[in-house]
């Protein structure tokens, strides 16, 4: 998940580091930090110690190299996610409203590395990716195994101020009951004062549809096949013809027989042999 910054005001209003007072955040995480003066390859040091090398950045704002805590980074992370805000305290007198905007991890451990925090106006809209959460009962056909509860949209794109972000937002899926029952963005419950959506409304972000076992759907294709193989082996049984040179079972029997049948018909007996098949004596030529 990402952000932006949506719509930037013509003059940011905030300065670089924000008065804490000015701009004081209720009910929010925060986390401290320290000023990092190692920087490049020696703060694989910094990680042997328990510490995470970050980087704060914004727009109009000075960027700053920083050490946190990696058991209170993760700690914060987990509750916080991309979209909750967090003050971070550098050092005594530095308050910074931020947002984590990205966490590198070791491609072998999977232990974050470093972590990139976006500096925030409060008072500028930001957008971020904010997750949906299906919540509520499965219906009973889904536990009979006749259907599954798919969801086909998984994030929105939510514009809003940094204190107005939400963590996710929830679906409920009680209401499907049928199977092509779906929810659409548009059917979503948050605050409309305060978030908007960019998506669709029409869009769909679950549906009841009928279950598929992958036995069944390879049972399906089989019998798909077995059926295409029927009717291929059909038409060529009907638009059959014999090669040249090739003879048809039983056709060699009923030439000979129409062979004999047309000499018999042909009313020129052979010598010696009557029209009825009888033998008839020949005539004797006389002699001298």
């Amino acid at each position: 998940m990402g952000f932006r910054i949506a719509k930037p005001s013509l003059e940011y209003q905030a300065a670089s580091v924000v008065n804490y007072h000015e701009y004081k955040i209720m009910d929010k995480l925060s986390l401290l930090a320290e000023e990092r003066t190692i920087l490049g390859k020696k703060v694989k040091k910094l990680r042997r110690d328990g510490k995470l090398p970050g980087h704060v950045f914004g727009k109009g704002v000075d960027g700053e190299a920083v050490t946190v805590d990696s058991k209170d980074f993760l700690k914060t992370f987990h509750q916080a996610g991309e979209t909750g805000l967090i003050e971070l305290k550098i050092g005594k007198e530095k308050v910074r409203p931020v947002l984590v905007r990205d966490v590198q991890h070791d491609p072998l451990t999977d232990k974050p590395i470093h972590i990139d925090f976006y500096q925030v106006n409060l008072s500028e809209k930001v957008k971020v990716s904010v997750p949906l959460v299906l919540v509520g009962e499965q219906p009973e056909s889904v536990h009979l195994g006749e259907t599954i509860v798919l969801q086909t949209l998984n994030e929105v794109e939510v514009e809003a101020l940094p204190t107005d972000l939400v963590e996710k937002i929830e679906v409920d899926i009680n209401p499907l009951k049928q199977i092509d029952d779906a929810i659409t963005v548009a059917q979503l419950n948050y605050d409309r004062d305060k978030l908007t959506i960019h998506a669709d409304e029409e869009e769909v972000v679950v549906k009841l549809a009928p279950a598929v076992s992958a036995e069944m759907e390879k049972l399906l294709e089989e019998e798909a096949a077995e059926k295409a193989a029927q009717a291929a082996e059909v038409q060529v049984a009907e638009g059959a013809v014999p090669a040249e040179g090739e003879v048809v079972a039983g056709e060699g029997e009923v030439a000979a027989e129409g062979a004999a049948a047309s000499a018999e018909g042909s009313g020129e007996p052979k010598e010696g042999v009557s029209t009825e098949g009888e033998k008839v004596p020949t005539e004797e030529k006389p002699q001298g």
